[in-house]
C-alpha cells in the first residue's frame, strides 16, 4: 500500500511542479518567439498598433488560423496584450523594445536562436558530457554563430563606443587620432566593425579561429563600408602576434578559450608599453551562491553547452566557464603577466575590465 505523502512534502511537490510547468511553457514558447521574429509578426504588430487576427494575417501573409493560435500563446505568456471586449491584440511599448525593434538597446529575440542551436546539438552535447573530450565552437549548428552575433550586437551597439571604451583610461583620444586595435575571437565581426565605423582614423584587426566566421566578417565589413581600415584573419588567440597595439579586445570570449592565460600573454607581448586590454565577460559574482539568479541560470546553461566544451576541446582546456567571476579572471590576468586589472564598467549582464601590462 502506498504511503500517504506528508502535507509539507506535498506542498513542495506542487510548488516544484508549477515551476517545471512554467519552464516547459517557456521552452515550448521560445520556438514561437523565433517563429514570430522570422515571419515578421512582431514587427507587423508594431506597425499596425491594435489589430485583429485577420488584420495581422493579411499584413504578414501568414494563415489566419495559425496567427490566432500564435497570438493566444503570446497573450498567455505576457508578450502580447489582448482586449477581450474588442477581440484585438497589441504589442505594448516595453515588449516592442525587446521583441520588435532591432535597433533597441534591449532587443533580445536573437537569444532564442542560440537556444534553438542547443536543442539541435543535443546529441553532441550528451556525448560530450559522457566523453569529457569537449566540443569546439565550429562543431555546433550554424544558428549558434548567427544568434550569438545578433544577440551580442545589441549590447555592443548600446555600450561599446558610448560607455565601455570611454571607461578605459586615455583610450578614446588615441582612437580618435589613430590607434592600432585588435579584436580577439571576433566571430562575425560585429564589435570590430562598430569600432571601425566610430574611429575611422584607427586601424582594426579581427581574428578568430573559425574560418567560416571570418568569411562572414569580411563580407560584413564591405557591406558596412569599413573595409579600408579593418582586416580579418583566421588565427587562434594564442597564435596572435604583432607589435605596438594600443588596444586589444576580448569581447565575451576569453572564458571560451582553452588557454586564456596563454592568449592574454600573447596579447601582452603585442601591446605598446602603455597599451590596454579590454576584457568583456558575462557578469558573475565570485561564488556560486552569488550567481543563483535568472541571469546566472542562463549563463550556466550556455556555459555547459558551448563555452566550457569549447575550452575543453582545445589545448590546455582550462574550462573557465561563463561565470568565472572577477576574482578568477584577475588570477588569470596575473598569471599572464598583467600588473593591474580594474573594473571599468558593468551592466546587468556584463563585466567590463581593463588590463594593463
Amino acid at each position: 500500500m502506498t504511503q500517504p505523502i506528508p502535507p509539507p512534502l506535498q506542498r513542495d511537490i506542487e510548488a516544484f511542479i508549477g515551476r517545471v510547468i512554467g519552464d516547459l511553457g517557456a521552452a515550448f514558447s521560445g520556438v514561437l518567439v523565433n517563429v514570430g521574429r522570422k515571419l515578421g509578426l512582431y514587427q507587423a504588430m508594431l506597425d499596425l498598433g491594435t489589430c485583429t487576427t485577420a488584420e495581422l494575417a493579411e499584413k504578414t501573409g501568414v494563415r489566419e488560423r495559425y496567427v490566432r493560435e500564435w497570438l493566444a500563446n503570446q497573450v498567455a505568456g505576457g508578450y502580447v496584450a489582448y482586449d477581450p471586449e474588442n477581440q484585438t491584440y497589441s504589442l505594448p511599448p516595453a515588449q516592442a523594445m525587446v521583441l520588435a525593434n532591432d535597433q533597441s538597446p534591449i532587443f533580445m529575440v536573437p537569444a532564442f536562436e542560440v537556444a534553438s542551436s542547443f536543442w539541435l546539438d543535443e546529441d553532441l552535447i550528451v556525448e560530450t558530457f559522457r566523453s569529457g573530450e569537449g566540443l569546439g565552437w565550429h562543431a555546433h549548428n550554424h544558428r549558434l554563430f548567427c544568434g550569438t552575433e545578433s544577440f551580442f550586437r545589441t549590447g555592443y551597439r548600446a555600450h561599446l563606443v558610448n560607455d565601455w571604451l570611454p571607461a578605459l583610461d586615455g583610450i578614446i583620444g588615441r582612437l580618435q587620432s589613430g590607434a592600432r586595435v585588435a579584436d580577439i575571437g571576433c566571430g562575425h565581426g560585429a564589435s570590430t566593425i562598430m569600432m571601425a565605423q566610430a574611429f575611422p582614423k584607427s586601424s582594426f584587426l579581427g581574428v578568430d579561429y573559425h574560418d567560416a566566421s571570418i568569411v562572414t566578417a569580411r563580407k560584413r565589413a564591405i557591406e558596412e563600408g569599413v573595409a579600408t581600415n579593418i582586416a580579418f584573419e583566421v588565427m587562434t588567440a594564442t597564435e596572435f602576434h604583432g607589435r605596438d597595439f594600443d588596444l586589444i579586445c576580448f569581447m565575451d570570449c576569453l572564458h571560451d578559450l582553452g588557454d586564456p592565460v596563454g592568449a592574454l600573454a600573447s596579447c601582452r607581448r603585442a601591446l605598446k608599453p602603455d597599451g590596454k586590454v579590454l576584457l568583456v565577460e558575462p557578469y558573475a559574482g565570485d561564488r556560486l551562491e552569488e550567481n543563483l539568479n535568472p541571469i546566472g541560470r542562463m549563463y550556466y546553461a550556455a556555459s555547459a553547452m558551448a563555452c566550457t566544451p569549447n575550452s575543453l576541446s582545445q589545448d590546455v582546456g582550462l574550462g573557465l566557464g561563463a561565470q568565472a567571476g572577477e576574482q578568477r579572471l584577475r588570477e588569470v590576468a596575473r598569471q599572464a603577466g598583467y600588473s593591474n586589472l580594474r573594473r571599468a564598467s558593468q551592466t546587468p549582464v556584463n563585466l567590463i575590465l581593463e588590463l594593463t601590462p
